[in-house]
């Protein structure tokens, strides 16, 4: 669904476009640094699994990258989903919503890439590409990234209580976001 997009996206500051297989050793770089890795879904075990993995066609069909001055800074993901729905009225809630999903170079905190960035990302979602909903996920202690979610106007859905099993082996609090398009169409 992202080929629908007449990419690159550009940002004030930021140029945003799809990821390719060349992208994997500047996001290893940042998403091998311990302040990144504690939060990620998945940790390869070295740069060349990292490789592998990102240059999987599934996954690539869902990465974005977000670049500044030619510079690849963070990478974004969007999942386009079939929303839930009955089984009569299921054709009209075919990849309708889309869970959203970042990371960001630490290097880069504090001057406002994420946010221009995510914003930019839900334009596209709404505008370029019609969706009804998005949503995106974290665990509680990941603050930076609730914080990113609530500054682009996402709202917190749900606060599940240890829920989500983190690699340390603790079971974490998970936190849900979303947001409408209508809610977005009225932020705008």
């Amino acid at each position: 669904m992202l080929q629908r997009i007449d990419w690159p996206v550009r940002t004030d500051r930021l140029t945003l476009r799809p990821g390719r297989p060349a992208d994997a050793d500047p996001v290893w770089h940042y998403r091998r640094l311990e302040p990144v890795a504690r939060w990620l879904t998945e940790l390869p075990a070295d740069a060349d699994a990292f490789r592998a993995r990102f240059a999987a066609p599934e996954r690539l069909a869902k990465t974005l990258v977000v670049e500044r001055d030619g510079h690849v800074m963070g990478d974004l993901m969007v999942r386009v989903e079939d929303a839930w729905a009955q089984a009569e009225v299921a054709d009209g809630a075919r990849a309708v919503q889309a869970e959203l999903g970042w990371v960001f170079d630490p290097a880069h905190q504090g001057q406002g890439y994420a946010t221009e960035a995510v914003r930019e990302l839900l334009r596209l979602c709404f505008v370029e590409l019609g969706l009804r909903r998005v949503t995106a996920l974290c665990f509680a202690d990941n603050e930076p990234s609730w914080r990113l979610m609530e500054r682009v106007g996402m709202r917190r859905e749900s606060h599940n209580i240890r829920d989500s099993l983190h690699r340390s082996g603790r079971w974490l609090d998970g936190l849900g976001y979303a947001l409408l398009a209508e809610e977005w169409n009225r932020r705008t």
